[in-house]
């Protein structure tokens, strides 16, 4: 049996990056907080958190935190009568990795959702969609929403459906850069706006519209509502999601480069198939929220 109030001030101080605030979270003194997770990692004879500002966890420390939060969730189950000490002062939350268009656009409904229905927390990690899959691996979080539809050992995976881009500039960008039509020689000069170094959806629209590998001068903006901001000020094209361009293109303070040209990105929720009701209510709550939101993934 595992001593779950030293994993419990493992994960706090993992949580909460320092000793100090895993204390104050556990209603306890630094020191114990201290004593608890030296006498841990001394039982089991390794390393469990890499102390420093903040401090972060080991891969071992990580595996053992993943499994602690699953622990809490299976317990917020139980009836309060049961409750054994397992869990820290703080409610326990679920964590799930998502893309900043999904949060921008349809995922915060699911989430309001899940909330009004089940009381919880949900503790979010901003990721790539073609990249979530892997905090999900390593244990960082229990379910995602990725691009990737490859299976995950120990998951489930389902096919929500597909989140709309449209390429597009300011009018003023366009006049100044594509004064003659846009053509993949034009797509190089012109300067695009890509969220960070994942982020391949500029590449791959140039590719299927005009047959050219996209080489172009590269504003980075990590973050869709500047992203959106941006475009409208005429610092660069990019692909924006539909919903959030539409009301700027019906103003004409964005245009189509493409008019009626669409990327569907199809997105899939890949969850732990831990038997936790929590989980199951955030499911519920993506599917229905998606079926409202999203364009129906191709069969």
């Amino acid at each position: 049996m595992l001593d779950y109030p030293s994993l419990a001030a493992v994960a706090a101080v993992v949580r909460e990056g320092s000793f100090e605030k895993a204390a104050a979270l556990l209603k306890i003194t630094p020191s114990a907080v201290s004593q608890r997770v030296r006498g841990f990692e001394e039982r089991l004879g390794i390393a469990l958190v890499v102390r420093g500002q903040p401090c972060t966890a080991t891969e071992q420390g990580r595996e053992l935190c993943a499994h602690f939060d699953k622990v809490r969730l299976l317990e917020a189950d139980l009836p309060m009568s049961f409750a054994n000490g397992i869990q820290d002062s703080s409610s326990p939350s679920l964590s799930i990795a998502v893309n900043a268009d999904s949060l921008a656009t349809w995922f915060p409904y699911a989430m309001a959702d899940f909330a009004r229905t089940t009381g919880m927390l949900v503790e979010l990690t901003l990721e790539d969609e073609g990249h979530t899959a892997d905090r999900l691996r390593t244990g960082e979080v229990l379910a995602v929403v990725t691009s990737d539809p490859e299976p995950v050992a120990g998951c489930r995976t389902i096919a929500v459906g597909s989140l709309s881009y449209v390429a597009c500039a300011s009018p003023d960008f366009v006049a100044r850069y594509f004064p003659t039509g846009i053509d993949g020689d034009s797509l190089n000069i012109a300067p695009v706006m890509r969220f960070n170094r994942k982020d391949q959806l500029q590449g791959r629209w140039a590719k299927a519209a005009f047959g050219t590998d996209l080489n172009a001068p590269t504003h980075w903006i990590p973050s869709t509502q500047g992203f959106l901001d941006l475009a409208c000020a005429g610092l660069g094209w990019g692909l924006q999601p539909k919903t959030l361009a539409k009301p700027h293109i019906n103003a004409a303070t964005l245009v189509e480069l493409v008019p009626g040209d669409t990327m569907d990105v199809p997105l899939f929720w890949t969850v732990s198939r831990l038997h936790a009701q929590a989980l199951q209510a955030m499911t519920d709550a993506v599917k229905n929220v998606a079926r409202q939101h999203l364009q129906p993934v191709p069969m």
